[in-house]
């Protein structure tokens, strides 16, 4: 009997820090990112380089080779656990820690694209990091397959 007179007590008691968890969670400090400004009707491109958006420095940087996923890759898991979507901006890089963000510069046309570390690989020939679909096509990259590029690691300031 003493249980089950306690039980109300027991869940009013969870419902009020439930609701106060909920409440506090909304009051905490978030990064926004700016609205779409597009008229209704009207589809603009997402910034393919949130770097100025926020307040990130280089902390290095390096060149290379880039390659693209295969659209076999779609939907496959990835070493981080993530699904490989090619419609988000992320990349693959043998040693870089998963979450890093780059910014990768297509050296051939100065268009760059700043992306998120997800993946391992490239695995062969020379290459130094894999884009996702849509961070290539970004960067202009589709017809060449291969283009040489500067990667620079971005940080918090």
């Amino acid at each position: 009997m003493a249980f089950s007179s306690s039980l109300p007590s027991r869940l009013l008691k969870g419902g009020v820090l439930l609701a106060f968890l909920l409440f506090a969670s909304g009051c905490s400090s978030t990064i926004r990112i700016p609205v779409d400004d597009a008229s209704p009707g009207q589809h603009s491109q997402p910034d393919p380089d949130p770097a100025g958006s926020f307040d990130l420095k280089v902390v290095a940087s390096f060149n290379g080779k880039a390659t693209y996923y295969a659209d076999t890759f779609q939907n496959r898991q990835t070493a981080s656990g993530e699904t490989y979507k090619k419609s988000k901006y992320t990349a693959a890089h043998k040693d870089l820690p998963f979450n890093t963000l780059v910014r990768v510069t297509n050296l051939k046309n100065g268009k760059s694209v700043v992306v998120k570390i997800n993946d391992r690989g490239p695995f062969g020939r020379d290459r130094e990091i894999d884009l996702s679909y849509i961070a290539a096509k970004s960067i202009d990259m589709i017809s060449d397959g291969v283009v040489e590029v500067k990667v620079e690691v971005l940080a918090s300031n």
